[in-house]
């Protein structure tokens, strides 16, 4: 109480006007602008990182079951297993994934060809990623169409979808032979139905197409390389991966979409917090002006000092006056810091107020997600730094009698 009182005092009297005051002034400030600084940097990480996730999520399903051995497994396999009527699982659909050579006129690219069921559209929100044509992979019972990526359809040269077939060649399995290598591949004339758009990687080597003619392209009949999932509303990815696990039991792997994309959640994080010690670094610096403060305060005070120990206070209760003023001026900075940072990033947050400077991009402004524990860890990072200069300078100033 008595060690408040002092900090108190010392900062705020009305006798108190002097240089000490204006270096405590530049020391608030310039401890409460890196602090919002950090909160605003990891709220744009935050932001980038759901928009990254976002767009997985218009390619790449909740939950993936793939088989633990091999390449494919029949769909009745896991059609008879009645896994569906667990409440984790909302929708599912076969896929057959493959790579091919894919020909438009005179250009060639290497493709994923990725074959989709009906249900497809139910797990995979691919109808919004549509950006020209329409999604169709199947018209009637006896036309299978594709749908190309944009990075594809620009590398095939693809401007209209009434001209020319998109050509997939597939290597026959089991009967390629370097005497006719013509008679080992598979081809599929298909029309084009529409492009989508996802990102540069997805784009532009992802092709879509029907399930039937995937299976045929590459010799899987009634096979799939897969089956994405979509887990209900509210269910969390790893509780519906544990269920469907249990009942699809050992023959098969089921990853969530976090899983597959680990080395890109990894990157990311890293790149996160490595700008968090960065900007924690420059608080740090922005920290030591208080020491000068502190130093300019406790020779003025010197008087003061003297009477306190006359009147039998001890060197620690005089350091921990200090101390106190020390982390009262920076205490005051980093509340602004953090007001500050909070409401930048929240008003970038709903009104999206800067935009971005392309138009070719996702969204229209740079996204930003404001997270509680990223604002505690700043807070308690920033405690820890100002309490520790104070007491060093502190420490290194008041020297016990002797």
């Amino acid at each position: 109480m008595v060690v408040r009182l002092f900090a108190r005092r010392y900062l705020f009297s009305r006798n108190s006007r002097s240089v000490i005051n204006i270096i405590s002034g530049v020391s608030l400030v310039a401890v409460s602008v890196p602090v919002a600084a950090m909160i605003i940097l990891l709220s744009v990480f935050n932001g980038f990182e759901g928009l990254v996730r976002q767009t997985w999520s218009a390619f790449d399903a909740d939950l993936t079951v793939t088989p633990s051995r091999g390449a494919t497994f029949n769909i009745a396999d896991i059609e008879q297993r009645g896994f569906a009527a667990g409440e984790e699982v909302a929708a599912w659909s076969f896929v057959v994934e493959q790579e091919a050579l894919a020909a438009y006129g005179d250009n060639r690219a290497m493709v994923t060809v990725r074959g989709v069921d009906d249900r497809y559209a139910e797990v995979v929100p691919v109808g919004q990623t549509i950006i020209a044509g329409d999604y169709c992979v199947r018209l009637g019972e006896d036309i299978d169409k594709v749908v190309v990526g944009q990075g594809v359809a620009y590398a095939l040269g693809i401007r209209s979808f009434v001209t020319d077939d998109l050509k997939i060649y597939a290597v026959r399995r089991n009967s390629f032979s370097s005497l006719l290598p013509v008679d080992g591949y598979s081809l599929a004339e298909l029309p084009v139905a529409g492009v989508f758009s996802v990102d540069a990687d997805t784009d532009g080597t992802n092709v879509l197409t029907s399930l039937r003619k995937a299976q045929s392209l590459f010799d899987y009949e009634d096979a799939a390389t897969a089956m994405l999932v979509r887990a209900r509303d509210g269910v969390p990815h790893a509780k519906a991966k544990e269920a469907l696990q249990h009942c699809l039991g050992e023959d098969f792997r089921v990853a969530t979409r976090d899983e597959l994309n680990v080395t890109l959640n990894r990157l990311m994080m890293y790149e996160k917090w490595g700008i968090f010690f960065i900007a924690l670094m420059v608080l740090v610096i922005a920290a030591f002006s208080i020491v000068g403060a502190l130093v300019m305060l406790i020779i003025d005070k010197g008087r003061d000092i003297e009477t306190m120990r006359a009147f039998g206070a001890e060197t620690s209760l005089v350091r921990r006056i200090f101390v106190a003023e020390g982390v009262l001026i920076c205490g005051i900075g980093g509340v602004a810091g953090v007001v500050v940072g909070v409401a930048l990033t929240l008003v970038q947050q709903y009104l999206g107020i800067i935009p971005m400077p392309t138009d070719n991009f996702l969204v229209d402004a740079y996204p930003v997600e404001l997270r509680l524990g990223d604002v505690a860890v700043v807070i308690v990072a920033f405690a820890t730094v100002v309490y520790l200069i104070s007491h060093l300078t502190v420490r290194s100033m008041i020297r016990p009698i002797r």
